[in-house]
C-alpha cells in the first residue's frame, strides 16, 4: 500500500520541505559515490554518524565517563543518512506528500524544529528498545513519522490516493491510511522485542513508533502560524 498524493491544499511554499528533500538526496549521493570508491570509508561513516544503541545507551543509563556529545550528534546526523536509493527515495516521497501541509500549518522555522524533535524522539525510542544492539541505524523515517502523526491529527479527513500493487488505485481518508500504518509499526516493533529474529530487513520499527507518537503529541503544543486558513480538519 503506497500513497501517491493527497488532496489537502497548502497556502505557502514549503521551502523547508524542499530543502530537507534536497539535502537528504545530496548526502545520499555522496554516500553512494563513497561506497563505490571506498566501501570501508562508507562503513566508517555509517558507524560514526548513525545511531548505534549499545554506544548511545550510555546517554540513557548514565554510564560513568560517558560523553553525551558522542551520542547526541549521531541522533541528528543519522536523520540525513540512508542505506540505499530505495530507502532515501521512499522516505523523501512520504515527506513530499505530507510535509508541505505540516510546514504550511506551523510555518517554516517551527516546522524545522518540529521535524528535528520528532527525529530525536525516534532515535531515543529506538535506543530504549535496543540497548544491546551494535547495529547502526540511519534514515529520516523517524522524523517523517512525526510529520505523519501530525497530519493524522490535523487532517484526518483529507483523502490520500493509494496504489496497491500491481494495478489497484483507490482513495482512503488520511486517518485510515496513517492509523493503519501506525498500528502496523507498533505490532512489528512489539514482535521484534519479543523475538529479535522477527526483525524485518533491519527496519527500526520502534523509531517509527516513537516519531509517530511524538508528532501526535507535539502538534498540539506547537501553535498554528498566523493568518492561515484551515481545511479538512476536525
Amino acid at each position: 500500500m503506497f500513497p501517491l498524493r493527497d488532496d489537502q491544499p497548502t497556502y505557502s511554499t514549503p521551502f523547508v520541505t524542499y530543502f530537507l528533500i534536497a539535502l537528504n538526496l545530496l548526502i545520499f549521493f555522496f554516500e553512494w559515490q563513497l561506497g563505490l570508491q571506498n566501501p570501508r570509508g562508507l562503513n566508517q561513516l555509517i558507524f560514526q554518524f548513525g545511531v548505534v544503541p549499545r554506544i548511545d545507551a550510555g546517554l540513557l543509563t548514565g554510564t560513568p565517563a560517558f560523553a553525551p556529545s558522542a551520542a547526541i550528534l549521531p541522533m541528528f546526523t543519522s536523520m540525513f543518512l540512508h542505506g540505499s536509493w530505495l530507502h532515501v527515495l521512499g522516505n523523501m516521497w512520504m515527506l513530499w506528500i505530507f510535509g508541505d501541509n505540516i510546514e504550511d500549518y506551523l510555518g517554516h522555522f517551527k516546522y524545522l524544529v518540529f521535524y528535528l524533535l520528532c527525529g530525536l524522539a525516534a532515535a531515543l525510542t529506538h535506543i530504549a528498545f535496543n540497548l544491546n544492539s551494535k547495529a547502526p541505524t540511519v534514515g529520516a523515517s523517524g522524523a517523517i513519522a512525526g510529520v505523519m502523526g501530525a497530519y493524522l491529527i490535523l487532517y484526518p479527513r483529507a483523502r490520500v490516493l493509494i496504489w496497491f500493487p500491481p494495478i489497484f488505485l483507490f482513495q482512503l481518508p488520511a486517518w485510515v491510511m496513517l492509523g493503519y500504518w501506525g498500528v502496523t509499526q507498533f505490532i512489528n516493533g512489539a514482535a521484534t522485542s519479543i523475538s529479535p529474529a522477527a526483525q524485518q530487513g533491519g527496519i527500526a520499527f520502534w523509531a517509527h513508533v516513537g516519531g509517530f507518537v511524538t508528532g501526535i503529541v507535539l502538534i498540539k503544543t506547537f501553535p498554528e502560524r498566523a493568518q492561515r486558513r484551515r481545511y479538512g480538519a476536525w
